[in-house]
């Protein structure tokens, strides 16, 4: 089945143990010997279709899976899944401090289970604690760092280590700063002292994702600014622009090794931060000093948006001349110029030349959509067609595309061309499943995926995966981590398996992203998934069409946590549950703590005068808007009684919920709703229309996923 690969252009398409005592040297002499097993021991299942049944167990409690992972583990069937249930019976008893109900699952594990041999050890060291023998604990701990020290449990055997002798906490600052648990240890000394530049910048190079890594940045600025490197300089100034402080980036890339990026982003950073007359000498530099690189020709555009209109036309041209990827805008920004200048020909002429030369650019493409929209607009439906029509013959991977070709079909309706404007909804259903105009085309072609005024009753069957995938990189070892559900080992592991790497590869940021999920961190998961699509390398992007083919990367990109809530909930409230989902993913990605700008908490966004008002209509109970069960009550609550408001029109309600009952029925009545494509089209709020068209893009994805008819009838497109 064709699909075309569209490269959405916004992301609005779219988640220790307390150790004592002392180790004497004699403990240490009169250790006891430890088997060694290869650290490069035999292969651990790849497939995920594997049977396993441990692996169906991961999600579940300690509680509700004990039964369970005994049977497996004393059974005699599946060698790896006993291994798999006797490690996660271990980890169990650990959590519960029961130190020798977990030295009795790891008896000897490693031999049976060598993919984790080192943190069996490590988690054997905590069992012997338990049971009050850390002078054993330690011994075990000592041969990991010594026999082990190419994997993650060294590190986390010398954080262990540290508590009984600081010196160990030396080693591992030396030999792991990047693991999680060194940086722990660094940030115990920093506390202690926080004059240590040394340490700061092993902050900010390993955990620049850090909560604090503000106040680590600006210890350093403050307190050894002249003793800074420029690459340090770079890591401060890289800091601030990704966290969209540019006038603080600009002061740091000013100290910074002279790159093509670094000018670049220190003209941008002061352009961005209204400081026009710094921006323009700095992009002059970028261009002297590197006058053939990629970032010069957008350079070259955005410097000609902050000069006079005739010295603009030069750096556009220049920028046609020697940068093919930057001259479809440059010419069309060209075009705009000339005819403000009164040159009217020359800027149809500079336009015709755009279209001509340049037929795959963006701009192009953009140009020609708002042509299309044009004639439509004027119904001149015929010229619209032909405009829309080269979008996808042209730009078939644009993010237009499928817009365009539903559009085509609403149009060729318009026209009487009925078996036309079906192929059009056909193309767009098999060509681009994923977009928002696919659940549009489905509804225009009959399909029972529910329309604004009946997607509300719908209440589908869902199949949500049991198993977590195989990530695509990441050792053996970390993977194993990963699928039995031990997020906080498989972190550890990964950050010292990727720390070397100054820019991952899609696959380490895909398996970077599925961890995050799996620790909560949707925000970052679903983002980091995302930013995959806008790679411009040829490399990235081959490597992202492969991925996408798989499902996991659309499950990872559209994941349903909380599902038993919100499908209990959705419920009673007479709701679709995928429609609830879809609200909350675009709400709050899932961030049970997140709280907007205005004040609305938690995972459905309800503002805390709207949940009392709730609370006073209902049962009145106490409730915390943070506590995802309270939120998903009321946050249901209220998205039924806005579809009563709206007579069950999913739409108005939720067009409602991100702008209020008051601008809906001022669009109402301005605009009528006669088709309501064209109305979603008509909301003079863009944030609004985007907002309307992602949760309904959400819907249809967590549709086409999640339930496995409408899978089948996709696939047999």
């Amino acid at each position: 089945m064709k699909r075309v690969r569209v490269k959405y252009s916004s992301p609005t398409f779219w988640i220790g143990l307390g150790l004592t005592g002392i180790l004497g040297l004699g403990a240490i002499a009169a250790r006891q010997q430890i088997p060694l097993l290869s650290q490069s021991a035999g292969q651990v299942e790849s497939s995920e279709t594997s049977d396993s049944e441990v692996l169906a167990l991961v999600e579940q409690t300690p509680e509700e899976r004990r039964e369970w992972l005994e049977a497996i583990a004393n059974g005699k069937k599946n060698s790896l899944d006993r291994s798999r249930a006797r490690y996660l019976l271990g980890m169990d008893y650990l959590v519960e401090q029961d130190g020798a109900a977990a030295l009795a699952a790891f008896e000897n594990l490693e031999q049976d289970y060598p993919v984790l041999t080192p943190h069996i050890l490590i988690k054997r060291g905590r069992a012997y604690e338990l049971t009050n023998n850390p002078e054993q604990a330690q011994v075990i701990w000592f041969d990991v760092v010594q026999n082990y020290p190419e994997d993650a449990a060294a590190a986390e055997a010398l954080f262990r280590l540290s508590a009984y002798d600081p010196k160990y906490a030396d080693q591992a600052i030396a030999e792991y700063p990047a693991h999680p648990r060194t940086q722990s240890l660094i940030q115990q000394r920093l506390a202690e002292n926080p004059q240590q530049r040394d340490l700061l910048e092993l902050r900010l190079k390993y955990d620049a994702d850090a909560p604090d890594i503000a106040a680590v940045r600006q210890a350093l600025i403050d307190n050894f600014a002249d003793q800074l490197s420029p690459e340090t300089w770079q890591a401060i100034a890289d800091s601030f622009w990704d966290q969209w402080q540019y006038a603080d980036a600009a002061t740091a890339y000013q100290k910074a090794p002279e790159t093509p990026q670094n000018l670049y982003r220190l003209a941008r950073s002061f352009q961005v931060s209204d400081q026009p007359e710094q921006a323009r000498p700095a992009y002059e530099a970028l261009i002297t000093t590197f006058p053939d690189a990629p970032e010069t020709g957008l350079g070259l555009r955005r410097l000609a948006s902050l000069v006079n209109d005739t010295t603009a036309l030069t750096y556009l041209d220049q920028a046609v001349e020697k940068f093919p990827e930057e001259a479809p805008e440059a010419l069309f920004t060209k075009a705009n110029l000339l005819e403000k200048l009164g040159s009217n020909s020359s800027a149809n002429q500079t336009r015709e030349k755009a279209l001509n030369t340049y037929k795959d650019g963006t701009a192009t493409t953009e140009y020609r959509w708002q042509q299309a929209e044009r004639y439509a607009a004027e119904g001149n439906y015929t010229q619209a067609i032909e405009w829309a029509k080269a979008i996808a013959s042209l730009t078939p991977d644009h993010s237009l595309a499928p817009e365009s070709i539903f559009w085509t079909g609403k149009w060729q309706q318009q026209l009487g061309q009925t078996q036309a404007a079906k192929q059009a909804y056909q193309q767009v259903l098999r060509d681009y499943p994923e977009s928002y105009y696919a659940w549009r085309s489905a509804v225009q072609l009959g399909w029972d995926v529910g329309d604004f005024t009946s997607v509300r009753s719908l209440q589908p069957e869902l199949t949500i995966p049991e198993t977590r995938p195989v990530p695509p990189a990441g050792s053996e070892t970390f993977q194993e981590l990963y699928r039995l559900g031990q997020d906080f080992d498989a972190w550890n592991t990964l950050q010292l398996e990727l720390a070397s790497k100054t820019e991952l590869t899609v696959p380490e940021a895909f398996t970077q992203g599925l961890l995050k999920l799996a620790q909560g961190r949707y925000l970052q998961g679903i983002n980091t998934i995302w930013n995959l699509s806008q790679r411009d390398e040829p490399g990235d992007r081959q490597a992202w069409l492969a991925l996408r083919e798989n499902e996991t990367y659309w499950h990872a990109l559209f994941p349903f946590p909380y599902a038993e809530p919100i499908q209990r909930w959705a419920a009673e409230n007479d709701l679709n549950p995928l429609l609830v989902v879809s609200l909350m993913r675009q709400e709050s990605r899932f961030e049970k703590n997140i709280e907007s700008p205005v004040g609305a908490k938690g995972l459905m966004q309800v503002m805390p005068s709207t949940a009392e008002w709730i609370a006073q209509q209902t049962t009145g109970k106490a409730y915390a808007l943070d506590e995802p069960e309270d939120n998903i009550k009321l946050g249901t609550w209220y998205l039924r009684y806005t579809h009563q408001e709206y007579d069950d029109n999913s739409m108005l309600a939720i067009a409602s919920y991100n702008a209020g009952p008051g601008n809906v029925a001022q669009w109402l009545q301005r605009y009528g709703l006669n088709d309501p494509d064209t109305f979603i089209e008509q909301i003079p709020f863009n944030e609004t229309k985007n907002y309307v068209e992602t949760v309904f893009a959400n819907y249809w994805n967590y549709e086409r996923l999640y339930n496995p008819e409408l899978q089948a009838k996709l696939d047999s497109l």
